[in-house]
């Protein structure tokens, strides 16, 4: 075991605070990474306030964790001392169901998948805790290989607003010749824009603030709506193969629904508090789908990391001190961030 120095939410609504943990030492099987930067994810707020229900605390949240390998097991394979690590939002999973067994362990049948934080350990029961902190242990299967190509801090948040947004992209073979539009220009949305302009599609951001569009553009959109204005929604009636929505606030869901050409669909990846609302008529007239897309498992989640790496595509982020996170979750709940905070975990030392 080996005491590290970590930041906690003791209970729910109440700030984060200096916290000290205890790892294991790594197992035969084990990678043992200190964090240099860690991600701060939407969900990071959504659980410290347990707006999700059953947190666990006190709560070491991050789970989008890049640094270098300290220590391996006996029977690591594809890590040694010194290599560049990453961490993303699973540590392990029951590794025997059909979903583990195809690659998809983010779907696991069995335990489910077992959190970087607010998790249990399958076999101990003991809650699992995150990223803002200075080391972590976490099973060679279970960790991923990072590029020296790129900027480190910027690479964090590719392993949650990366892959969510990577993955039903792949999964849906998006690419040359299919148009897509991006709801949302945040966290998600920026990395969502980037992924498909790179993957050859058109793409087009839907956003309620004008002043938002050269910062669309320069992230490699073509195209720009402002959905307030009734003309510009109009223009895309009927549009889109695909609508990616990353927006977890409340809106009209059936009038995007209608910017979907014949067969196309809108995959949710933001988490709205109430359940929207979506007439029958809105999909069964142009045979329109709607569905849903959580991250990707191990293999497609490294990658994503290669692609990353091939295309120079790093989150765009504001660097900050760990003492600073609870300010950057008030400004988090404003939007006053572009668009990923990324924690310098060094500040812990």
């Amino acid at each position: 075991m080996s005491t590290t120095k970590a930041y906690a939410a003791p209970a729910a609504n109440i700030p984060l605070e200096p916290f000290s943990l205890e790892r294991r030492a790594p197992g035969a099987h084990d990678v043992q990474i200190e964090i240099l930067f860690c991600g701060v994810c939407h969900s990071d707020l959504h659980q410290i306030r347990d707006e999700w229900g059953g947190s666990i605390f006190p709560m070491v949240p991050g789970h989008e964790i890049v640094g270098r390998v300290t220590a391996v097991g006996d029977h690591v394979k594809n890590f040694k001392v010194g290599d560049l690590a990453g961490v993303g939002c699973m540590v392990d999973s029951c590794r025997e169901c059909s979903s583990c067994k195809e690659g998809l362990e983010q779907y696991c049948e069995t335990t489910g998948m077992v959190g970087t934080y607010n998790s249990r350990e399958i076999g101990t029961g003991q809650p699992t805790y995150g990223g803002y902190s200075q080391q972590i242990v976490v099973d060679e299967k279970y960790t991923l290989k990072v590029s020296d190509k790129l900027d480190l801090a910027r690479v964090a948040p590719l392993l949650c607003a990366g892959i969510t947004t990577y993955s039903p992209l792949r999964q849906w073979k998006v690419g040359p010749g299919h148009r897509v539009a991006v709801m949302g220009l945040g966290g998600l949305g920026h990395m969502a824009v980037k992924f498909a302009a790179a993957l050859g599609a058109e793409v087009t951001v839907l956003s309620t603030s004008a002043n938002k569009e050269a910062d669309a553009k320069a992230l490699g959109a073509h195209k720009f709506v402002v959905t307030k204005d009734a003309e510009q929604f109009k223009s895309v009636n009927n549009y889109f193969d695909f609508i990616i929505n990353t927006v977890s606030a409340q809106l009209d869901l059936g009038a995007y629904v209608n910017l979907l050409r014949l067969d196309g669909t809108m995959i949710l990846l933001g988490v709205p508090s109430e359940a929207p609302h979506l007439h029958a008529f809105n999909l069964i007239a142009k045979r329109r789908r709607v569905a849903g897309s959580l991250i990707g498992g191990i293999a497609e989640t490294q990658e994503m990391l290669d692609f990353c790496a091939e295309h120079n595509i790093m989150s765009d982020i504001e660097l900050i001190k760990i003492q600073d996170i609870n300010e950057a979750y008030e400004r988090m709940l404003k939007g006053d961030v572009k668009y990923r905070f990324v924690i310098d975990t060094t500040s812990l030392n």
